[in-house]
């Protein structure tokens, strides 16, 4: 396993379309683990192969939830004071030619970011509730209904293949003005 560099815009391979895997081999296992590993570093909550500059309709998510049936872990890190906070439940899913057959009329907000687009935030309208189709990294097939931030997520994840970015889904002001901030950011950096 490896950690990926996690291409930003404006890298042009983020606006080309993903090609559906043909081939469930040792390659796409390394692509996947490393795609986890690149995500878990980052710390993202998920990532499209195209974003570590692979155009193949591959994603990885995992939501990294609080883990409810663990104890609460004293915590010394960032210089404070100890603190209590409940340990994060790892659940990665591997989601390889996703498609989306029955999206919801239904819309939910959700405040979105990306690690191609770092420290930009915007608000995104998308269906609240999925059906999804993808296969897994064996190439078996799976459906399953989605609502949610997993909904949301997988949703966002799918727009990479597409060469698609969220501030794609802004309005065009909202957009340059992300842009902006962005470069400003960088600058600074």
């Amino acid at each position: 396993m490896a950690i990926r560099e996690i291409i930003e815009i404006p890298d042009p391979l983020l606006k080309q379309v993903s090609t559906p895997v043909t081939s469930f081999d040792e390659a796409l296992k390394t692509l996947v683990a490393d795609m986890l590993e690149t995500m878990y570093d980052a710390p993202g909550i998920g990532l499209a192969a195209i974003q570590v500059g692979v155009p193949q309709r591959v994603l990885v998510i995992d939501l990294q939830e609080p883990d409810p049936d663990a104890e609460p872990e004293v915590c010394t890190a960032h210089g404070g004071e100890p603190h209590t906070h409940q340990p994060i439940k790892r659940n990665p899913r591997v989601f390889v030619n996703p498609e989306i057959l029955d999206p919801s009329e239904e819309l939910s907000v959700y405040n979105e970011g990306c690690l191609s687009v770092p420290e930009i935030y915007a608000e995104v309208e998308r269906p609240a509730r999925i059906r999804a189709r993808w296969q897994d990294i064996d190439g078996t097939v799976h459906e399953e209904e989605m609502d949610g931030l997993m909904a949301t997520c997988l949703q966002h994840e799918m727009d990479h293949l597409e060469g698609i970015l969220f501030i794609d889904h802004l309005s065009r002001l909202k957009r340059q003005m992300a842009i902006k901030k962005l470069e400003k950011l960088r600058k600074a950096a």
